[in-house]
């Protein structure tokens, strides 16, 4: 495929790490990705496409009547050009739809894939065809114009992704419909192979979760994440989030790791720590999920519970003490009891000091009693 028969795109990361494509949404351009994609190419090669017509791709790459089909033609004719064979993928809206078509009908090179804030089927073809129609008549800026409203939360925008908007070429937008008005893929979702991760946004009114539910709960194996605070460009909005997701999906053994530390220390503080994350802390946030837990707590050498004596050790050792009530509460959601606990605590007073098994001894005192209280209150049901 010659240079101008190709999408523009913006390669980011070394040469040589596992690339990963990623694809926008209709009316945007690649900086849609902007606040996720140099995160990404620290442990990928990123690749970053425009659709024709957006940003800097010609209009003339596809024309009326056009597919998703055709535009995943482009997105593998890309990747041949880079010498790129296989590929990990992620997508929003069209741009998902791009990915879950190269599932489908390519799996050979896709080794993984995320749909963001995208669907199955995009509410029939009518909408589509008007939608291509009145750009055709009139161009994209009334479209744009109200592009805010439909592509963030009330109160939030980002100026560039409309005024990339604004610039669109309207042939090449209404093409793009075309291809929106023709795809429906739901009865192949179950054919996709590639480890799966959906993530969807709870206040988006084009792509409302239940369209990422209906993919998750068709593709063998899949993963469902919803975003609060997030509207149709998630990665926009809500980028620490995506990027946590993206992250762990595309580390393989981080999803192990995940349901590990979610075994240990509890849904509620998994979660609490996810909603907090921000762009200082995700790259800590992947750290401890592969490494802590995808590999140290998942080797089977010892015991989940010997693994749980030795952090509670270490962590009075060190004067951890906050830690430590997390992992006392750990250590008796996985099965010590607080004799158990006691027993380890009383060893550390001999190796680690007593001065900090008395402290030790507190906290531990204290998250007993507090579980002690908790579990009366679900007994008696006040």
């Amino acid at each position: 495929m010659t240079a101008e028969r190709l999408p523009h795109h913006r390669a980011e990361g070394p040469p040589t790490a596992p690339p990963l494509l990623l694809g926008p949404s209709l009316g945007t351009s690649l900086r849609l990705w902007d606040a996720v994609a140099p995160e990404l190419s620290a442990s990928h090669r990123v690749i970053r496409w425009d659709l024709p017509g957006h940003g800097g791709s010609p209009a003339a790459l596809v024309g009326a009547g056009a597919t998703v089909g055709d535009l995943a033609d482009l997105v593998l004719g890309l990747a041949d050009s880079l010498g790129v064979e296989r590929f990990a993928y992620a997508g929003v809206s069209l741009g998902g739809a791009v990915g879950l078509h190269l599932a489908v009908h390519h799996p050979e090179r896709i080794t993984s894939l995320a749909a963001v804030c995208s669907s199955a089927d995009f509410g029939g073809a009518e909408r589509w065809h008007e939608r291509a129609a009145l750009v055709r008549r009139e161009g994209v800026g009334r479209l744009a114009e109200s592009a805010p409203e439909r592509w963030f939360t009330p109160g939030f925008t980002v100026p560039g992704l409309v005024e990339d908007h604004r610039r669109v070429d309207p042939e090449a937008y209404a093409a793009c419909c075309d291809a929106l008005a023709a795809f429906d893929i739901a009865d192949r979702l179950a054919d996709i192979t590639a480890p799966t991760l959906l993530i969807a946004g709870r206040a988006d009114p084009a792509t409302p979760p239940e369209h990422l539910r209906r993919i998750a709960d068709a593709v063998p194996d899949a993963t469902l994440t919803e975003l609060n605070g997030a509207s149709h460009l998630a990665p926009a909005e809500r980028p620490e989030a995506v990027l946590t997701a993206l992250r762990a999906h595309l580390a393989g053994d981080a999803g192990r790791g995940m349901a590990v530390r979610r075994t240990v220390l509890g849904d509620a503080h998994v979660d609490r720590a996810q909603t907090a994350t921000t762009a200082l802390t995700a790259p800590f946030q992947d750290f401890i999920t592969r490494y802590a837990w995808g590999e140290i707590w998942t080797d089977d050498t010892l015991s989940r519970r010997e693994h749980s004596m030795i952090t509670l050790t270490a962590l009075v050792a060190h004067g951890h003490f906050e830690e430590l009530a997390m992992h006392v509460r750990a250590a008796l959601g996985i099965g010590l009891s607080p004799g158990e606990i006691g027993a380890v605590l009383l060893q550390t007073a001999v190796y680690c000091g007593v001065p900090a098994a008395n402290t030790a001894f507190a906290v531990a005192r204290r998250v007993l009693a507090e579980e002690a209280d908790k579990a009366g209150e679900e007994r008696t049901g006040s």
